[in-house]
């Protein structure tokens, strides 16, 4: 509790965590963007990592704004480009804990290139997608995982494009760990989240999420809320699901749709020898002891 004269005012242990001097955020009623960042800001306490150490990189939407909201070390970058961006700040300090936190439409449309080799190298990144299916903060439109049927500003007679399944994808280019959660399961998501923040690698969550002006008013779904009850009664946790049949089809009201934490797989994470031996080699020393002297790309000498 805090005092401000006479008035007791109450505080909550992430209050630290969050710029009180950027809210009212920009994020509509229903949107699934708030619980997942605040799941992030959960899973830095727990991580045990300091909170000096962790750095979180965003590009271009909705949820590019998360890198304005959380009170760490952070960096608004351009359209599809926070990887490229978090990837300087990994491979020059390999002591920081490097979270990118971006949407569907930043990290898999224009930024696709940059997730698949950054996954296939595997670079010591954290990724968290927040998926809403669209183009929330341009319109609505389309993108590279809107499912097929659904409608969009650029697809008012349903999407004909099979889309990405985005743990599929990021298993098959190399990351070390995968998840699929949605904004709902708060606990499972803030638990991946942690188990991805101590890992070595590239690793991959991917938050289903509503968005109710861009998603769900052109496809009849409602506000956040029935949103998000479409999600959880058709949420089935598989764990040891086989990544091809994670495609989400919102025309198939029989189609679960599979969650859990597919991924948790061990291997050396990218370190370039130029970086090894260069002036930034002392900020790396912890790093290597940690994982056994495996800071070399896999395959490098």
């Amino acid at each position: 509790m805090s005092v401000e004269g006479a008035k007791i005012v109450p505080s909550h242990h992430l209050d630290s965590l969050f710029r009180a001097d950027r809210l009212p955020h920009i994020l509509c009623p229903g949107c699934g963007i708030g619980p997942a960042m605040h799941c992030f800001a959960q899973a830095m306490l727990d991580s045990g990592i300091p909170l000096e150490r962790h750095v979180c990189v965003s590009g271009i939407g909705c949820t590019g704004r998360v890198a304005g909201y959380v009170n760490v070390d952070s960096y608004h970058t351009t359209h599809g480009r926070a990887i490229p961006f978090a990837l300087g700040i990994s491979v020059v300090r390999p002591d920081l804990k490097v979270t990118v936190f971006s949407g569907d439409g930043d990290l898999i449309s224009i930024g696709g290139n940059h997730f698949i080799h950054a996954a296939r190298r595997n670079i010591n990144l954290n990724v968290i997608c927040v998926n809403n299916f669209n183009y929330g903060m341009t319109g609505g439109q389309a993108g590279p995982t809107t499912p097929l049927g659904a409608k969009a500003a650029t697809a008012p007679y349903g999407n004909a494009e099979r889309p990405f399944s985005l743990p599929y994808l990021a298993a098959a280019v190399g990351a070390t760990f995968v998840a699929r959660w949605t904004a709902l399961h708060v606990r499972q998501l803030k638990e991946a989240m942690v188990r991805a923040m101590k890992k070595k690698g590239f690793t991959f969550i991917e938050v289903l999420a509503p968005c109710p002006t861009g998603f769900g008013r052109p496809n009849n779904i409602g506000d956040g809320l029935e949103e998000m009850e479409r999600y959880r009664s058709r949420c089935v946790v598989n764990h040891r699901a086989a990544l091809h049949e994670l495609d989400l089809d919102l025309r198939r009201i029989d189609q679960p749709f599979i969650l859990g934490n597919f991924v948790d797989i061990d291997r050396p994470h990218f370190r370039p020898p130029v970086i090894e031996q260069g002036p930034a080699a002392e900020f790396g020393r912890d790093d290597r002891s940690a994982d056994g002297g495996g800071a070399a790309m896999e395959g490098a000498p």
